[in-house]
């Protein structure tokens, strides 16, 4: 299920793929997280290292993983290895994300986004409809085109 608010065909700030309740609790830093027993959001900044979280993913409800600039991937790493290791709460991508990454990002398990700038909802529907296969395994549950051929 696709939550996104439009306001005259832009999405605003906030976008989510997800059926449950957004998460309202303000996410802490991973240092304050890893010093206290009981906050249940994370975020994570370029460069913080998103297996410190492994121990702690049945606890967390979300995880927020910081895209800074949109050139800078390292953040789809980060969903990639929550995801594979079984976390299955509210994964959001927040800062600087560009329409066209939204897919990508969804293909690494992020199911939430807060971009800096509104979204034209037009252009989402079109990125997210753009392709109708995918070539490789993802953290989503998409089968590759090779194994629909060859089963």
């Amino acid at each position: 299920m696709v939550d996104a608010f439009t306001t005259d065909g832009v999405v605003d700030n906030a976008l989510r793929f997800r059926d449950d309740e957004p998460h309202e609790e303000p996410a802490v830093t991973l240092d304050a997280f890893l010093g206290q027993s009981n906050a249940t959001a994370v975020r994570l900044e370029t460069g913080e290292d998103a297996r410190a979280l492994l121990p702690h993913l049945d606890r967390l409800q979300l995880i927020e993983v910081s895209f800074p600039v949109f050139r800078d991937g390292r953040g789809y790493s980060a969903g990639r290895i929550l995801r594979e290791a079984g976390y299955s709460g509210e994964l959001r991508a927040a800062g600087d994300i560009l329409v066209d990454q939204i897919p990508y990002m969804r293909r690494c398990g992020f199911d939430s986004f807060a971009p800096d700038k509104p979204v034209d909802a037009a252009v989402l529907q079109a990125a997210l409809a753009r392709y109708d296969f995918v070539y490789q395994a993802a953290a989503d549950d998409r089968t590759p085109v090779w194994k629909l051929r060859h089963g």
